[in-house]
């Protein structure tokens, strides 16, 4: 039986102050709550705030992104010792917004994707097509594509702590939300890339969630499907009570 995970992907909102104020009000409303892993990937500079305020709870905090390299002259990024540093289990690899916004591609998640296993960080790594590609019909062949490059030179050994987000781009933040159907249909396609590239065992094993509009109206639906192993949630994650009530699906 797979744990779900459920993931609050934060993007650029929060300040300390606010993120301080969150995990008061939160806090209290999932402790016990030991049915799923919760995670939470707040802005850099929340980190620290963040991490002193999860500590003797139930919560993992996790960076948004990161650097392959260990150091270096590379302004503006930050390596994955330096997110242990912060009290960083977790760490978000190959979101859509950094595909589309930063120039993120498949090379680059591999890159990411080894860095952060060999420092011991558990990655999510996020997949998904556009709306252009999906009325195309495209949808399989880009979460094949994207699935083959990110697992490339990649050994199931070392992935053993690999999580997988399908994230249906078309659904970010547009409140369309892919029906449950359709996302553990995508769920298994990857499920078997995942069999294919890094072992049959594994692919029994990993965790694939959900990432697209997850509101608490839809949760308990998505969250029931079998091939659906926990959400990767947007906006509705910057409240504590409507994250609560997508946790408490």
């Amino acid at each position: 039986m797979r744990k779900k995970l459920i993931a609050a992907n934060w993007k650029m909102y929060k300040t300390p102050d606010q993120t301080s104020a969150f995990f008061r009000e939160f806090l209290p409303m999932v402790a016990g709550h030991d049915r799923d892993e919760i995670a939470v990937f707040p802005p850099f500079i929340d980190l620290p705030v963040a991490a002193e305020a999860v500590k003797g709870s139930n919560i993992a905090i996790g960076g948004q992104d990161l650097y392959w390299e260990k150091e270096g002259a590379f302004t503006g990024e930050i390596s994955p010792a330096m997110l242990l540093a912060l009290g960083c289990t977790h760490v978000i690899i190959g979101h859509s917004e950094r595909r589309q916004y930063f120039g993120e591609t498949d090379d680059t998640v591999n890159l990411k994707l080894k860095a952060a296993l060999e420092a011991g960080l558990t990655p999510i790594v996020c997949v998904g097509e556009v709306l252009e590609e999906r009325e195309a019909g495209l949808t399989d062949d880009v979460l094949r594509r994207q699935c083959v490059r990110a697992f490339h030179k990649l050994s199931g050994k070392k992935a053993a702590k690999l999580v997988i987000a399908y994230e249906p781009v078309w659904a970010i933040g547009t409140g369309r939300t892919a029906t449950p159907q359709l996302a553990s249909e995508a769920h298994g396609l990857i499920r078997s890339e995942v069999g294919k590239g890094l072992g049959e065992e594994l692919a029994r094993k990993i965790r694939l969630l959900y990432g697209g509009s997850v509101k608490p109206e839809n949760a308990k639906a998505l969250m029931t499907e079998e091939e659906i192993d926990g959400a990767l949630v947007g906006g509705a994650s910057l409240d504590p009570k409507s994250f609560t009530e997508i946790v408490k699906y």
